[in-house]
């Protein structure tokens, strides 16, 4: 099938190479699907929600609060992942895996609320390993559930005050980076609060030792992201189409990946955050992303903004004319 795939992408009517990453995309899609003329079918992006612990240290400039206020708002339609999933016919599910609040009922959102949070790993671990562990199932049953309903690429968002802070000691630990270096400025913090939430995360690194991934991210990190990482594994099982979005996301594919290598095989990183830890995850994974808009906004909008790109790489492949046609 590969030789199949190339011929087809280089017999089009231009020069060999010219439609660069695009080409590049076309093939991997190809590849995943066994096919010279795939398709993407019914995409949607999940956003995850939950609170966490390590919120109460100050590691963020905003109050937990700001969680489920923003849940509300996707519920209303008033998220930049809202607009973007609407302008390109992205279908959008906003699940709650541990908020600290009680939505109304017929909000719209899907409640798989396991926890009111995570602990604050300062004091404990974030959570049990058997609540990751259930995080993780409750993951794939989401994606198994889009799938069943005939969808074939997925990607995924977060909302979650504080998850930084597990995203950066989730790099630190299972990357081996210094912590200094997965650590930015989140939500927003001035130079001050980088330096509060760096003095925090480093307090919280020295106090646990886990020897495993799964140990890893029960230990710092958050519901929302084990969850992902579930839904994240069962879209490869699924053979889907995967694409991640910014630092926590990702943050969820270097654990789903270290679990599972072949992840990185069905997944399009779709953009290089302005966090700063971003960069070197993405260095970490030997992953070159589709775009570099500065964004840090979450919610699984950078996946949302790459796809055309994507489909234009399948538009290329099965609508250009090829050259035996002239």
């Amino acid at each position: 099938m590969e030789k199949e795939i190339i011929e087809k992408i280089n017999s089009r009517t231009k020069p060999l190479g010219s439609l660069g990453r695009l080409e590049e995309i076309a093939f991997k899609i190809g590849m995943i699907q066994g096919r010279v003329n795939p398709e993407l079918k019914n995409p949607v992006i999940l956003v995850f929600a939950a609170d966490h612990g390590i919120s109460e240290e100050g590691v963020s400039p905003f109050p937990k609060e700001i969680t489920h206020q923003m849940v509300m708002n996707f519920t209303r339609g008033g998220a930049g992942i809202n607009v973007f999933t609407k302008q390109h016919g992205i279908g959008l599910k906003v699940i709650d895996s541990g908020v600290d609040y009680d939505f109304p009922e017929g909000a719209g959102i899907i409640d798989a609320k396991l926890a009111r949070g995570t602990n604050n790993m300062l004091k404990e671990p974030a959570m049990s390993v058997e609540l990751c562990r259930e995080a993780i199932k409750r993951g794939r049953e989401f994606t198994r559930s889009e799938f069943e309903n005939g969808c074939n690429v997925i990607g995924f968002g977060e909302m979650g005050i504080g998850n930084t802070s597990s995203a950066s000691l989730l790099l630190h630990k299972l990357g081996g980076y210094p912590l200094e270096q997965c650590v930015g400025r989140g939500a927003g913090h001035d130079e001050e609060g980088v330096k509060k939430k760096l003095e925090t995360l480093s307090k919280v690194s020295k106090k646990y030792n886990p020897p495993g991934v799964e140990e890893i991210l029960s230990t710092f990190g958050g519901l929302e992201i084990a969850m992902m990482c579930g839904a994240i594994l069962e879209a490869k099982r699924l053979n889907m189409l995967i694409l991640a979005d910014g630092f926590i996301a990702t943050s969820a594919f270097l654990t789903a990946i270290k679990m599972d290598p072949g992840v990185y095989e069905n997944t399009i990183f779709c953009h290089s955050s302005g966090e700063k830890g971003h960069a070197l995850m993405l260095q970490h994974l030997k992953a070159e992303p589709l775009l570099n808009l500065g964004l840090r906004l979450g919610e699984g909008t950078g996946a949302a903004i790459a796809y055309p790109l994507i489909k234009s790489a399948l538009h290329f492949l099965n609508e250009m004319a090829g050259f035996d046609e002239l």
